[in-house]
């Protein structure tokens, strides 16, 4: 029977054999709670067919469970002190390769060609919260093949992914999660279950992405742009956001015809229109 890395006891003699510093840079956080990594493991569905990907693998507590459920582990670390902590604390398994890299800079697309012939896998991890939303949005925005992507992430992130209009959560983040995926939050996590413990909460989330956005936009960056807009300053009108912060692209009478055309009234702020009202306005300015 191979030990489980997630304990405190565990991680404890891990941290302490090798003299590890954790690095506030990359936001490292260790899962002590192995409840949680089940539950992480079991949202995803991972089985023996998949290839998982898996971002900043820390000391293996979460990459030892997803080696023994799944076909083969591509952990991807950007911290070089925890490479050969990985290499000892997952020298028992055959099934995972361990890269020691920026997942910024990883040609995802190449690497999933290589490991699975392009054909759409699994991502999972435990992500630093101040590169949640850069690394998310890269997976999508980057056409890589991912069936699912399974994260831990900051409480409040999670809420602004999954928000709906109107609520105070709702955002640009919201929009672009719904767009390319389905959001379902699997379950809250406390501070306690980290090493060190965070000062606060987080919360699991799996993005099952569509096979086929249900949305029908003429140009998905112009609606992304005009999303953008609406958001940067929330407490305007949409006329004004957009006509503020699109670099006078548009007049405001363009605007307000746009947004009347679209069945709203012209006094609406961005906070109020759905995924679909925004690609319906977004198509209809395109065509202005």
């Amino acid at each position: 029977m191979i030990e489980r890395i997630a304990s405190p006891t565990r991680t404890k003699q891990i941290v302490g054999k090798y003299d590890f510093a954790f690095q506030k840079k990359f936001g490292q956080n260790f899962l002590i709670d192995s409840h949680v990594l089940n539950k992480i493991v079991r949202s995803a569905n991972i089985d023996k067919e998949d290839v998982v990907i898996e971002i900043g693998p820390g000391i293996g507590s979460l990459t030892q469970e997803l080696a023994e459920n799944a076909k083969e582990v591509i952990a991807i670390e950007i911290d070089k002190m925890l490479i050969p902590i990985l290499e000892d604390t997952l020298s028992e398994y055959s099934n995972i390769t361990i890269i020691n890299e920026d997942i910024l800079k990883v040609n995802l697309v190449k690497l999933v060609e290589e490991k699975n012939n392009g054909k759409p896998i699994k991502v999972v991890a435990n992500l630093p919260y101040y590169i949640t939303t850069p690394i998310i949005m890269g997976l999508f925005e980057n056409n890589v093949p991912v069936e699912s992507i399974t994260v831990m992430v900051q409480k409040e992130v999670a809420d602004r992914m999954k928000a709906q209009p109107g609520t105070k959560d709702y955002g640009a983040l919201s929009l672009a999660v719904g767009y390319y995926s389905e959001p379902y939050i699997v379950a809250n996590v406390p501070p306690n279950c980290f090493m060190p413990r965070p000062k606060i909460g987080s919360a699991v989330i799996r993005l099952t992405k569509h096979i086929e956005s249900p949305i029908k936009v003429h140009d998905e960056k112009f609606m992304f742009k005009i999303i953008r807009a609406a958001f940067n300053q929330r407490r305007k009108t949409l006329v004004n956001s957009l006509y503020n912060n699109l670099n006078n692209e548009l007049n405001k009478e363009k605007i307000k015809e746009a947004i009347e055309k679209t069945g709203l009234d012209e006094r609406v702020r961005g906070e109020a229109l759905s995924l679909e009202q925004f690609a319906t306005l977004s198509n209809i300015l395109k065509e202005r």
